[in-house]
């Protein structure tokens, strides 16, 4: 692995680090609501829709995650900050931004117009 991304792979690390602890914090408050008495109608619609938003963050945090595991895998394969559509490197200032980006602004505008 170039020197060049060592620091790139210890900021990947903790941005995964601090995410993981994020998603298990989210998961136990998850699981403690509706665990302190017999909550009315209200406190279970409440708590439904509590559980809702986590679960939602939860899910995007665990996707930040494999994003940044793929980037990480990509710095091993020496193909870390290279498009994945058009295989022209990445700016750098996206890089810097994003540092698990996959495609460059232009490849990553056009999958967001055509669905894909």
């Amino acid at each position: 692995m170039p020197d060049r991304f060592s620091e790139i792979k210890k900021q990947l690390i903790q941005m995964r680090d601090e995410l993981m602890k994020e998603v298990s914090d989210s998961y136990e408050t998850c699981r403690e609501m509706g665990q302190d008495g017999v909550p009315d109608i209200g406190d279970m619609s409440s708590i439904a829709y509590n559980r809702d938003v986590l679960f939602n963050l939860s899910e995007t945090q665990q996707q930040r995650i494999r994003d940044i595991e793929a980037a990480l895998n990509r710095i091993a394969e020496g193909e870390y900050g290279i498009c994945m559509e058009c295989g022209e490197e990445i700016s750098p200032r996206r890089m810097e931004v994003r540092p698990f980006s996959r495609y460059c602004i232009e490849c990553k505008t056009d999958i967001e117009k055509n669905g894909a």
